[in-house]
């Protein structure tokens, strides 16, 4: 089973989100070599786990999905960036300004879990975005007119009240994912 944890976008987010691709894509021009993230499927990935055994998936699917200690809070999502940031890009991704600092908080957390688990996580720090696009080819150019074309503000505000672990099945339509648990964050203010 290939399994993520992530953080679930509010349809008008979605929404936010699909005109900022529309504007950009329109940027860029009919011959960018752009894959976008359909909106419906956009989320903010706290956790990779990769492929994990069907056989460990009920202590994944326990342990991710115990209530979390934390806070609720609200998440605004601004700024553009590629990933990497010199050379010819591969990604496309918003950032997340206001409440990066719980997100952090809520990625450390649902990541310990994780490798309590003995599923190796990723070591880099944590950089909180929302991939918008991927790149087939690109030249140096395209990050630079992308980023260009970027919206300056505010693009949206998400409440953050849970984490959701997804399993992701993989085809030539592009990814189909289904929630497995929803960890809810349960510290009142």
């Amino acid at each position: 089973m290939r399994l993520f944890v992530a953080v679930d976008l509010s349809d008008d987010a979605r929404e936010a989100i699909a005109v900022e691709q529309a504007r950009i894509a329109e940027a860029l021009g009919p011959k960018a070599s752009m894959r976008w993230v359909e909106p419906g499927a956009a989320h903010l990935t706290l956790v990779f786990l990769g492929n994990v055994e069907a056989g460990r998936a009920a202590s994944v699917i326990e342990t991710v999905g115990a209530g979390l200690d934390l806070p609720a809070f609200d998440l605004v999502l601004e700024g553009a960036g590629v990933f990497p940031p010199r050379g010819a890009p591969r990604v496309l991704w918003i950032g997340a300004t206001a409440g990066a600092a719980a997100l952090i908080a809520l990625q450390r957390e649902m990541a310990s879990r994780v490798a309590g688990l003995g599923i190796a996580v990723d070591a880099r720090p944590f950089h909180p975005h929302l991939t918008i696009g991927r790149w087939r080819e690109s030249r140096p150019s395209d990050g630079r007119r992308a980023l260009a074309a970027a919206p300056a503000g505010a693009i949206a505000r998400v409440r953050v009240d849970h984490a959701t672990l997804y399993e992701s099945r993989l085809s030539p339509s592009g990814p189909d994912y289904t929630a497995l648990t929803r960890a809810t964050l349960t510290q009142r203010l």
